[in-house]
């Protein structure tokens, strides 16, 4: 039995989701919400504050300010209570009301961007509100989630061996691209292994990222407004595209089966399974990576209003799962 004392002291590396009785695919997800955080953000954030503190970037009177669409949040508002800090988290209006009362709950400041940049949307609105922060007071600390190298070691360190551990014959991984932290310090570690590894980023249609058009994007956690800067192509094997449609319908197939998982991991699973679909896949060995759970979203992709409200009545018709592919 673990016996701690701080939060970010414990994550359960360890547990898997066989999806083969679900969807008739060899596919394992391997769930990352089973910490206090709730999602895998807590591995980036403990990693960039301990990284800040040795660094001497953070003393007794700093204010850690992040720019996060909800999980990122939750973490830092967990790591800075546990460490005596101060937390400023800036986000938009698609954060869901109970990741803002969490962060709340844990004594952190939220401030919510309404309106979106006129080319970089949400994302780069908040942004630019961060760096005028940081720029009218000195005691505001940016650790900065999209360029923090911090990022994406807590995954080539934690994540990746975990999954190699696992699956010691993996073939295929498939990483949601967000801040592109997972996916970089997973593609990384294996590249290094020198084991031939493919690994498939999962993004959203609407982010550009990759460098698709920029779209209307309702489900926070994955794809960006803003090309992620800790992002380099030449680890990513392949990419796939989903639709937010189809994120929703596999959230909702997972949860008839028992599983409630978030946005993101809809996302992940959906384009796995899109891509198994299109491959010869039956003697391989494939892991998606699962970033969180699903009651934050309760009051969106699990209501039947909202949902409807945004993708119209047919939105829960079809339970096909389908993305769009592209070589990288």
């Amino acid at each position: 039995m673990p016996i701690i004392s701080v939060p970010q002291a414990y994550n359960e590396e360890e547990l898997y989701v066989d999806l083969n009785p679900i969807y008739g695919h060899g596919l394992f997800l391997k769930c990352e919400g089973f910490n206090f955080a709730g999602s895998i953000k807590l591995k980036a954030a403990a990693e960039m504050v301990e990284a800040a503190e040795r660094s001497g970037v953070l003393n007794r009177h700093s204010v850690l300010v992040e720019s996060s669409s909800g999980n990122l949040g939750v973490a830092m508002s967990m790591i800075a209570a546990s460490r005596g800090y101060r937390f400023l988290c800036v986000t938009d209006t698609r954060c869901n009301l109970s990741t803002r009362q969490l962060m709340e709950a844990l004594g952190s400041q939220v401030h919510i961007i309404t309106e979106p940049h006129p080319h970089e949307g949400f994302l780069g609105a908040r942004l630019n509100y961060v760096r005028a922060l940081c720029a009218s007071d000195s005691r505001y600390v940016w650790l900065n989630q999209h360029r923090d190298p911090a990022n994406w070691r807590a995954h080539y360190r934690t994540t990746a061996p975990a999954i190699a551990r696992q699956f010691p014959e993996l073939d295929v991984l498939f990483v949601g691209a967000g801040t592109t932290g997972t996916l970089m310090g997973c593609a990384r570690y294996f590249r290094n292994r020198n084991r031939p590894i493919r690994i498939v980023a999962v993004d959203s249609i609407g982010s550009v990222t990759f460098g698709g058009a920029s779209g209307r994007r309702m489900i926070p956690g994955l794809g960006a407004s803003v090309r992620p800067p800790l992002l380099d192509e030449s680890y990513v094997d392949e990419v796939v595209h989903v639709a937010e449609l189809d994120a929703i319908r596999a959230c909702h197939r997972l949860a008839g089966r028992g599983f409630l998982f978030g946005g993101s991991t809809g996302t992940v699973v959906s384009g796995a399974v899109s891509w198994l679909e299109q491959h010869d896949a039956g003697a391989l060995t494939t892991v998606a990576i699962a970033p969180d759970l699903g009651e934050r979203y309760l009051d969106t992709l699990y209501q039947t209003n909202w949902l409807q409200d945004i993708y119209g009545e047919n939105v829960l018709g079809s339970h096909e799962v389908g993305a769009d592919l592209r070589a990288s």
